[in-house]
């Protein structure tokens, strides 16, 4: 078997601060420690249950936060960005996907750094009308190329919300239960990797007894992104093909969640742009 395993930062324990986010701050080097621990204890729990092949793919921010030097024989890390489908890139030829450190969507009460991709840039992001979070957006291209997710650890409004919502099938993981966007209650380190460890374990069992699903969008799909500046509306905007709505909301079709997903990489990337050269 080979496992895909996707791991973002902000649905991490005692993730809470700015300062964790990002290469140069001074809490981040914690956080990196802190993700690499979590990831080697799904590893571990992986290689236990018989799993000789394994995908990690670093998918926060600059996507170079795991420690490379300790990942063990048999695990392949993809690390950079950007990339073709950014989080979940990697993903061809695995049989399931676990993800690690996912948070909350955007205005969601009681979660760390609830956002969807860029906070800076995005207010809002739905397909077909569904509000996205990563994990949904990330899922429902797994489940379009045939990979199904069978385990979330992150904030548990992410669990709770849309995990149980739209993947009840998924084993679902606490690492932290959120108090405010910059806040949150985490239990200690030694009983997060016993957590990981049990809670794939029986990932695998849902895997192995074919009670794992396939989590599918209708295609094609509507996307609209609601920005957070008309600005960014106004480079969007030019996509061939797009609808604008008001000032600051930009809708497409896509074919496929796969391309939904690149299109909607290029106009984060596009508004970052704005950003940068005009704020």
């Amino acid at each position: 078997m080979k496992a895909f395993i996707s791991s973002d930062m902000e649905g991490l324990p005692y993730t809470v601060s700015n300062e964790h986010m990002y290469p140069g701050q001074k809490l981040y080097d914690e956080t990196r420690a802190i993700m690499t621990d979590c990831v080697l204890s799904v590893i571990e729990g992986l290689k236990a249950g018989g799993v000789d092949k394994i995908v990690v793919a670093d998918s926060h921010g600059p996507m170079v936060n795991v420690l490379p030097g300790r990942m063990p024989e048999g695990v392949e890390l993809l690390r950079g960005s950007p990339r073709s489908h950014s989080m979940v890139a990697g993903s061809e030829g695995c049989d399931f996907a676990i993800f690690v450190g996912y948070h909350a969507k955007p205005d969601t009460p009681m979660a760390t750094f609830d956002h969807t991709i860029n906070s800076a840039v995005i207010r809002r992001l739905t397909i077909n009308g569904t509000e996205m979070s990563e994990f949904l957006l990330n899922s429902a291209y797994l489940g379009e190329v045939g990979i199904p997710v069978v385990m979330v650890a992150g904030d548990r409004a992410l669990l709770d919300g849309d995990v149980s919502a739209h993947a009840p099938w998924a084993e679902r993981v606490q690492l932290k239960q959120s108090l405010g966007r910059y806040s949150a209650i985490s239990p200690s380190m030694v009983e997060v990797s016993r957590l990981l460890k049990e809670g794939t374990r029986r990932a695998l069992g849902t895997f192995r007894e074919g009670r794992a699903k396939l989590l599918r969008l209708e295609t094609p799909a509507e996307v609209a992104i609601s920005f957070q500046s008309s600005a960014f509306a106004d480079v969007a905007a030019d996509l061939p093909g797009s609808q604008r709505v008001g000032g600051s909301e930009v809708r497409f079709t896509t074919p496929s969640l796969g391309t939904g997903l690149n299109v909607i990489k290029l106009l984060v990337f596009a508004a970052s742009g704005v950003k940068a050269t005009t704020e």
